[in-house]
């Protein structure tokens, strides 16, 4: 028989027991099986990217579910794979060649591929090295990223479908500009930050010299575009302008007054200049007037040829040029304080600068309808439910997606376009296309590449096959998947892109679930940055307290979808349970006879017996129960709890004296001890995977994997309802007893007398049960009353089946009790005199950080329930 050893060490079995599952083959999906199918797709990280907490919850999520789905019989895949994450890459690739003194354009397109790839091959995969040591069950036989030739050959096959069916378009449009990375991005990789700014309202002369008209502005450098200046039609101060035109100030320009709906009358002067290049809502009202788009900026946020003088101005020293010149010119009428709302590059934090570029765009109208469909029909469910409103509102106003990056790491677009300037033919082909059909001139390939999210948007598919010529086994088997488990922040990016696009290209929903994992936030509840510098690296807590208690912590104790606060206290009371388990199954496996075989049930059960099995029989079904409604965080809870309070505190301590006697109740115990050991390790395996396999590994009869063994189902033959119930009463006065005596501060090793006051049956289950107050209440005696005549001197706890006395002579010594609670009363006074003097100082409240603030309230309440206690305390001594 394998003895555990006598300290929980992670460190000695965590590395080897992974080792043993990938070389069995534990996490292999089969698909000539003839189980019924799950199937989870990993959500792809980048590449190049390293496991930070955010990874570490959202794939302990996906493994509790793949455990125990494969524990329930089901054939499970779990695929895993990276993302080629063309911006983050990119920059990165760049970065690394600058600090060698080399640029992107020294070396091409092809060349700098080359060190794209070299790169990737370089520093790839170390994230999926670091999944692994997560105790993640992917089938790492399957790995996919989405620039390998399956994946890349999907991309090529949904365009190409696309553009064929007319739902892929190129043409002029506002997008967001990122200055530094060059490169469009949409609106949901944006950050939104306020920021102190300004209005500068400006005069606008008419061109008949009759006067000017007012225009506010908070980006001065764009006016250098206007194209027209617009009011509401409906608004009677300005219907005898609309249709004059007006001196474009500074650049000398005659452009027009419009009248248009956008314009709201009652914000300002309800006039507002028109630069359809550099604002979305401009470029709408320029496109139903017809007006010239002149965009004044360059990829670099520098003032163009269409600037005027100020060309080869960056957009701030053109903003500080231009309202020098027309406060010199007499044109500045005044300037307003104003916060706002500022678009940035959710991955440079550069501001971005809406700008009217030539882009590729897929029409969304029709692609979503059959999305929201599916959602609104309860198709595809999302947990927690709240999501679907944001999903269904962001959906129902989608705007045409713009597909197109300027970017070199990626797919690139396969169009073609004329280089003769006077034919400029157009051709979107799969092969290279080299000589114009329309004019025999030479081709050029579209420079940019797709948006990293055009082919995720295609994983849940694209990763089983589909695009290749023949759908693979694996597409037929496990297409659709069941489960998808990602972070709300990408819901528009991915999860609405993955179902529009599974519903146009195979006609079927990607998957039937969405389980949204919240973020993992620092103690102050701030979301973890580099630029706050207080992220946690998952490793090093792997390192210090092992993987099942990194992962324990995780789960327990949050709410699905729910953000939670990172705590080294919890991550330590985490690796405490888990010693717990350890040290528990280590006195049960070393009491066991040397010819002890597989647990069973034996045919005579005591009544703490049948209490036990009951407990656990209910705990199977509630937590398959959690499970499958993804209440993870209650599972785990309800396992621990049963684990710590009913396992290891009553039940092992129960059957201590039984197994000292030896016997058949001895024997007897064993079983049950071992039964419910091996019920509850599979109950935990899903979430604390490497400890539970160790033990079990020492446990007889258990000679394969926990792994592949079966997840425990709720048997009524284990239900004991009336005995577990009555056995319920002894352990709640037992429980009442030690807590008066925590109370009054009473030893564990002072024995005293109870007197039990009940009736009915009750008094003969307390009758047959003085045993266990004497092993677990420190009884000296138990005496039984249907009517204690008086409580004088005694102290008293009731619980709902009885009233136990016990004389306080034996429980302490009166004035020395006295003493000590008069000094813990001065000292409990002095703590609530010190912080409500602290919450009275308005001062403290208006300044103090309000997780300060909190935390002195939480001691005030703490200190004011001590004291209550002492004085209950000291009103019992009397």
């Amino acid at each position: 028989m394998k003895e555990l050893a006598k300290t929980y060490s992670p460190k000695d079995f965590e590395e080897r027991i992974y080792k043993n599952w990938e070389e069995s083959g534990y996490f292999k999906a089969d698909a000539a099986s003839e189980k019924e199918t799950y199937t989870i797709v990993i959500p792809p990280p980048n590449v190049t990217g390293i496991l930070h907490m955010g990874h570490a919850l959202n794939n302990t999520y996906q493994d509790i579910l793949c455990r125990w789905k494969r524990m329930s019989g089901y054939e499970v895949l779990w695929l895993p794979g990276t993302d080629h994450a063309s911006i983050s890459t990119e920059a990165r690739v760049v970065a690394s060649l600058k600090s060698q003194g080399i640029t992107k354009k020294d070396l091409g397109r092809e060349g700098f591929l080359k060190e794209a790839w070299k790169w990737t091959e370089k520093y790839g995969g170390a994230i999926i090295n670091q999944l692994k040591k997560l105790g993640s069950s992917c089938d790492w036989e399957r790995e996919r990223f989405t620039m390998d030739e399956g994946c890349s050959a999907a991309v090529q096959k949904v365009f190409l479908k696309l553009y064929a069916d007319g739902k892929a378009y190129r043409g002029l449009r506002i997008v967001n500009w990122c200055p530094e990375c060059k490169t469009s991005i949409s609106d949901i990789e944006c950050d939104y930050e306020e920021r102190a700014g300004h209005f500068w309202h400006i005069k606008y002369p008419f061109a008949d010299g009759s006067g000017f008209i007012q225009i506010a502005t908070t980006r001065p450098e764009t006016m250098l575009g206007d194209t027209a200046v617009a009011v509401n039609p409906d608004d009677e101060r300005y219907r005898d302008i609309v249709g004059k035109t007006i001196i474009l100030p500074l650049m000398e320009r005659e452009i027009p007054i419009i009248a248009d709906e956008y314009v709201e009358k009652d914000f300002g002067a309800g006039m507002v200049k028109i630069t359809p290049a550099h604002d979305p809502n401009d470029f709408e009202v320029g496109s139903r007037h017809n007006l010239p788009v002149v965009n004044v900026m360059d990829e670099t946020a520098t003032i163009n040829q269409n600037g005027g003088k100020y060309k080869g101005l960056s957009r701030y020293e053109a903003r500080k040029a231009i309202v020098k010149d027309l406060e010199e010119s007499g044109l500045l009428v005044k300037v307003e304080e104003h916060v706002h709302n500022v678009s940035e590059c959710g991955r440079c934090g550069t501001v971005i600068e809406p700008w009217a570029s030539v882009q590729w765009f897929v029409k969304m109208k029709e692609l979503a309808q059959p999305a929201i469909d599916v959602v609104t029909s309860g198709k595809i469910k999302f947990i927690p439910k709240h999501f679907e409103n944001s999903y269904l509102s962001w959906m129902e106003n989608v705007r045409d997606w713009c597909i197109s990056r300027q970017l070199w790491w990626g797919h690139r677009i396969p169009a073609y376009y004329c280089q003769n300037e006077n034919c400029g033919h157009m051709e979107v082909h799969e092969n290279e296309v080299l000589r114009c059909s329309e004019c025999g001139s030479k081709m050029k390939q579209d420079e940019d590449t797709f948006d990293t999210w055009f082919s995720s948007a295609l994983w849940p598919f694209s990763t089983l096959g589909w695009g290749s010529e023949n759908k693979t086994e694996d597409f037929r088997r496990f297409f659709p998947t069941q489960t998808l488990v990602t972070a709300a922040d990408i819901i528009f990016l991915w999860v609405a892109r993955m179902i529009f696009s599974s519903l146009e290209y195979t006609g079927k929903i990607p998957f039937d679930t969405v389980m949204f994992n919240g973020l993992v936030l620092d103690g102050q509840g701030r979301k973890m940055s580099k630029s706050l510098d207080n992220g946690v690296d998952p490793l090093e807590i792997i390192d210090k307290y092992g993987t099942d208690a990194l992962r324990f912590m995780l789960v327990s104790g949050n709410a699905t979808g729910n953000n939670m606060r990172w705590s080294e206290e919890k991550i330590s009371a985490s690796r405490n349970f888990a010693n717990k388990l350890w040290n528990a199954a280590r006195y049960v496996l070393i009491n066991l006879p040397d010819d002890f075989n597989e647990a069973v049930i034996p045919g005579f059960l005591t009544i703490e017996d049948k209490w036990i099995l009951t407990l656990y029989n209910k705990l199977v079904k509630d937590a398959t129960y959690n499970l499958g409604q993804f209440e993870l965080g209650v599972a785990a809870g309800n396992i621990q709890d049963f684990i710590w309070n009913i396992y290891c505190d009553w039940y092992i301590e129960l059957t201590k004296p039984r197994i000292a006697e030896g016997g058949e109740s001895a024997l007897s115990a064993q079983n049950i001890l071992v039964f419910v050991m091996r019920g509850m390790l599979k109950l935990l395996h899903p979430f604390l995977p490497f400890i539970t396999e160790e033990i079990w590994s020492a446990i007889p009869g258990c000679a394969q994997s926990i792994m592949v063994s079966d997840f425990p189902v709720s048997n009524e033959e284990l239900n004991f309802k009336n005995e577990s119930e009555n056995f319920g009463k002894v352990v709640n006065a037992i429980s009442a007893i030690r807590a008066k005596r925590a109370e009054l501060n009473v030893p564990p090793s002072r024995k005293i007398s109870y007197e039990i006051e009940t009736s009915g049956d009750n008094f003969d289950l307390f009758k047959s049960s003085a045993v266990f107050f004497e092993r677990l209440a420190s009884a000296s005696g138990v005496f039984l009353s249907e009517n204690v005549e008086s409580s004088d001197g005694k102290a008293v706890v009731v619980t709902d089946s009885a009233r136990i006395f016990m004389p306080m002579g034996e429980l302490v010594d009166s004035e020395k009790e006295r003493g000590r609670l008069e000094k813990e009363m001065l000292l409990a006074q002095s703590d609530i005199d010190f912080v409500k003097k602290q919450l009275d100082n308005e001062k403290f409240i208006v300044k103090a950080p309000p997780e300060q603030v909190e935390k002195a309230r939480e001691k005030l309440q703490k200190a004011e329930e001590k004291m209550q206690k002492i004085k209950i305390s000291l009103e019992m001594l009397k």
